[in-house]
């Protein structure tokens, strides 16, 4: 028996297209959670019961299309097999969507990440909102994992090996010409006219977008592996498997399955699940936590700071110092000898070339004590250009 609607909206117009919408309950952005997902699951059991000419997937919230899923429930896995079992779920609520015999749409504003994308991915076409903010992507590699709801199976299969994997393992997102051009996105449309999009695209039903024949190729068993490989030196250089599993996991999912088979699904499952319970991916959602924490606190404080005072000179530090500077703050560099100070100021004081500011804007003064430190006052007035 399928619970009362709380999450979904699933109307059914004239013309017999099923909308099918998200709303979640208290909060104005949408996230996927074991709950919407559950109700999810029981709207597409009532499509499947008097099926629609198509079906259009679309958001309520002026936010955007689906943020991704709901980080809070990662911390609450206790073993590998409750966390394989919640991702196997949701891999079949996606399934779900794949087999309907209709076409199916997702109606896209705003932002769509991880498996909001990933729901997207699921359906046969999908509709952008062509306002400037639209915003795909999947970063859950900035989470120490990957995705989990079939994304690393449906993302090469739609857009070609090369691309995909750059999008995993980097977590970077595209926009709207960029989506379009890779074939992400089937079709722009005005946000007011997006609706009208998703029907007309719907009731045409216009061959599903498939990459050259070149990018499948990527794809195949032998191909794959020597891609793989060399996707791989590149991380290597950027991050150790011991410390970022993650982007490892991809390419080895890659490997092994290319884009197909439900033997993929079922791989890439087991291998989210033990990310999950990963050292790494736990200190990254706490991370995740205290920097939206912070911007909270943030967002909520009136107090206005003049001065910042920065310890340790390296290049973290002294770019920070000269980025508070050049934005009217005051600041102080500290660390154990000039020496180590010096390659700061000289950034800072490039950087406030290339911005047209004042030379004088960093000056160097002497601690008394053992340390030393260098005072950046805030940037004079830029000079004119021609």
């Amino acid at each position: 028996m399928s619970s009362p609607p709380l999450h979904w909206r699933l109307e059914t117009d004239p013309d017999r297209i099923a909308w099918l919408t998200f709303d979640l309950e208290g909060s104005s952005t949408n996230t996927l959670g074991s709950a919407p997902m559950r109700e999810l699951n029981d709207r597409l059991a009532e499509i499947e019961a008097s099926p629609p000419r198509a079906v259009v997937i679309r958001s309520a919230k002026d936010s955007g299309f689906v943020a991704g899923a709901d980080i809070s429930e990662f911390g609450g896995f206790s073993d590998l097999e409750q966390a394989y079992r919640l991702i196997r779920t949701g891999q079949q609520v996606f399934d779900r969507i794949e087999a309907l015999p209709m076409p199916t749409v997702a109606a896209i504003h705003g932002f769509a990440l991880g498996g909001g994308l990933e729901l997207a991915l699921a359906c046969d076409y999908r509709v952008g909102a062509d306002d400037g903010k639209l915003n795909l992507g999947l970063p859950e590699v900035l989470l120490g994992v990957h995705p989990g709801f079939g994304g690393t199976v449906r993302t090469p299969r739609l857009i070609g090996a090369p691309v995909a994997l750059d999008l995993m393992l980097t977590g970077r997102s595209l926009r709207s010409d960029e989506a379009l051009k890779l074939g992400l996105i089937d079709r722009l449309a005005p946000r007011d006219k997006l609706d009208a999009a998703a029907r007309e695209i719907g009731l045409a039903a216009p061959p599903r977008h498939r990459p050259p024949l070149g990018k499948r190729l990527l794809s195949w068993p032998l191909v794959r592996s020597y891609v793989a490989a060399q996707a791989r030196k590149q991380v290597a250089r950027r991050a150790r498997p011991e410390h970022y599993p993650a982007p490892y996991a991809i390419l080895e999912l890659f490997a092994r399955h290319g884009a197909g088979g439900a033997a993929a699904y079922e791989a890439e499952a087991r291998s989210i699940a033990s990310l999950f319970l990963s050292e790494q991916s736990r200190n990254l959602v706490r991370v995740f936590f205290l920097q939206n924490r912070m911007k909270a606190l943030g967002g909520k404080s009136a107090r206005k700071f003049s001065h910042v005072h920065v310890v340790g000179a390296g290049v973290m530090g002294g770019d920070i110092a000269a980025w508070c500077a050049q934005r009217g703050l005051n600041v102080t560099l500290q660390d154990r000898e000039l020496k180590f100070i010096e390659p700061s100021l000289t950034r800072a004081r490039c950087s406030a070339g290339s911005m047209n500011l004042s030379s004088r804007s960093c000056s160097v003064t002497l601690s008394p004590r053992c340390t030393h430190q260098a005072a950046m006052s805030p940037p004079m007035t830029p000079a004119p250009t021609t």
